[in-house]
């Protein structure tokens, strides 16, 4: 007593052709995650940036700057709405830089509308902005309850980035 422990589950047989055949937990589980991944869907979009505003926090006499950049931006397409995001940066005397954010869109998605996070992950290199992100889960509101996917952006420096999200509900 005093913890909870699963109870271990035995196979299940399964028909296979004329064959009936056993197969474990960590299969079912497999086959359950593959069946998700058959209801994604992807939207397209474009991000215009509206507002951006980085601020330096630290600016050492070598090594990169560290920037909190705040950022409102417009999204269209089949995710449409408005985004609010900060960036934390790292920017090198090159100009190349990583960084990670944490975004909110409201808007819709597919034609439902709610709210929900994306958690974003990226470099500028070359002039070139690319990345990562993912809707963080349990944030989807309204329509958008249950929303998961993950996806990335990409654009040239100073113009409007295209955008994807392969996504599903729970």
């Amino acid at each position: 007593m005093g913890f909870w422990r699963p109870i271990p589950r035995a196979p299940q047989p399964r028909l296979v052709g004329a064959h009936q055949t056993r197969y474990t937990a960590q299969e079912e589980r497999s086959e359950t995650l593959t069946a998700s991944d058959q209801n994604k869907t992807r939207a397209d979009a474009v991000i215009t940036v509206r507002k951006y505003e980085p601020v330096a926090y630290e600016e050492p006499a070598e090594g990169p700057v560290l920037t909190r950049i705040h950022v409102e931006e417009s999204f269209s397409g089949d995710i449409a709405g408005d985004g609010v995001v900060e960036f934390l940066q790292a920017a090198n005397p090159d100009g190349s830089a990583s960084f990670v954010g944490i975004e909110r869109v409201t808007g819709t998605v597919g034609g439902r509308a709610g709210t929900f996070l994306l958690q974003d992950a990226g470099t500028v290199a070359g002039g070139l902005v690319s990345g990562d992100w993912f809707v963080v889960s349990g944030s989807g509101t309204g329509k958008l309850a249950g929303l998961r996917g993950t996806g990335g952006f990409r654009a040239n420096l100073g113009e409007g980035a295209q955008v994807h999200l392969d996504y599903w509900f729970e």
